[in-house]
């Protein structure tokens, strides 16, 4: 049987179509894996906080490498990046961390809670350019989060820790949940 050109380009844009969704199905399924994975690790930080607050502030640089790690692991176990190995992962997240150091620590004075605010927010600005690469569900993420987490900054009072917690948290893990079903 054979195909006439037009019948021959309609079956490539298929093909390409099911290739495009294959990939941005792995890109969701890994993304919610580590958007979980860094939930978890939201609620480990607050619940040192909450332990050892004379210690939050190496604590949390411990958490963060720990979190990094599993992110590099959790990329190289699903292959995502192989050509460029982890340098390119970890790279991405030394620019963030070196900008957030510059603005938090040398330029801006923040109190406790509007550092909080401002990683939260400097990583989920990450989500929404990522957005504009791998489809609207980072862009949503990051929207709605950086959202929830101004509501808690503007309306929480003194129950900001636990909020933030909570919001945080819940937040990365039913986001990844969610990435990992789309």
């Amino acid at each position: 049987m054979a195909l006439s050109r037009e019948q021959a380009g309609e079956e490539l844009a298929a093909i390409d179509d099911v290739v495009r969704r294959v990939k941005q199905s792995r890109i969701y399924r890994v993304s919610g894996e580590i958007a979980m994975m860094w939930g978890v690790m939201q609620f480990v930080q607050y619940g040192v906080f909450a332990l050892a607050q004379s210690r939050f502030g190496w604590s949390w640089l411990v958490v963060d490498a720990i979190g990094i790690v599993l992110t590099a692991l959790l990329l190289r176990r699903a292959g995502m990046g192989a050509a460029a190995g982890p340098g390119r992962a970890l790279a991405a997240f030394a620019l963030f961390y070196g900008f957030g150091f510059v603005w938090s620590g040398l330029i801006g004075h923040y109190g406790p809670h509007e550092m909080s605010v401002f990683w939260h927010t400097l990583f989920l600005f990450g989500y929404c350019v990522a957005g504009l690469w791998f489809g609207v569900g980072f862009f949503a993420i990051g929207l709605t989060l950086t959202a929830l987490i101004l509501a808690v900054y503007i309306f929480a009072g003194a129950a900001f820790y636990p909020l933030i917690a909570l919001v945080t948290g819940c937040g990365y893990i039913l986001c990844g949940y969610w990435m990992r079903r789309a």
